[in-house]
């Protein structure tokens, strides 16, 4: 399997950003933006160059509301990468719990209000941890993906982003293609009512400090 780059680390730091709520400090984001572009391959590079072009020229109040309406109010456009695979089911609690143990082991801290799936957190974590984050982007690989597809198909400048972060990653392989057609035409699985979904099994095993959960 291919490694991260050298570059990798800090086209994911720029990525995480631009998939933050556009706020006062969007502009600045925009400008670390485009000189990240600057320094990256062309297939990583220019999806983050026509992400800072394209929403450059759009108001902040509009640009936010798109923002809301795209990663909010539709599930096909959902950035927290294990509800693809799990949906909201106690399996997803789960696969939760395992990130944040990752994260843990890394020397790694999430704030109170971030959930460890998001995407924004998971590419701060990789520019920070690269071989961890590439292993946990490639372990997603199907629900990027999908989210990917979900975006361009929407015409959402968001998209580019998510062709950014997939040019990082090795290109789907047989069993990955198969993943996302079965994502896209079942989707994750229903929710199971009255589960908890932070449930803690006690038998789950340590993480161990430097490899993959």
């Amino acid at each position: 399997m291919r490694r991260p780059r050298a570059g990798d680390a800090l086209a994911w730091q720029a990525q995480s950003l631009l998939l933050a709520y556009p706020d006062e400090q969007f502009q600045e984001r925009l400008t670390l933006a485009r000189r990240v572009a600057a320094t990256q391959p062309k297939a990583i590079g220019s999806p983050l160059a026509c992400f800072a072009e394209h929403t450059g020229r759009i108001p902040l109040p509009e640009l936010a509301a798109a923002f809301v309406a795209t990663f909010d109010h539709r599930k096909r456009c959902c950035p927290y990468l294990t509800y693809y695979a799990n949906g909201d089911t106690r399996k997803r609690g789960i696969a939760l719990l395992r990130l944040k143990q990752t994260y843990a082991a890394a020397g790694w801290r999430l704030a109170d209000d971030e959930l460890p799936d998001h995407l924004a957190v998971v590419l701060e974590f990789a520019a920070t941890e690269p071989a961890l984050g590439f292993r946990l982007l490639t372990d997603h690989r199907a629900g990027l993906e999908l989210l990917r597809l979900a975006l361009n198909d929407d015409g959402s400048p968001w998209a580019h982003v998510l062709d950014s972060v997939s040019a990082t990653l090795p290109a789907l392989a047989g069993d990955e293609r198969t993943a996302v057609m079965r994502l896209a035409a079942q989707g994750p699985p229903e929710e199971q009512v009255g589960l908890d979904p932070y449930a803690s099994p006690v038998f789950l095993p340590d993480p161990v400090v430097g490899g993959p959960r």
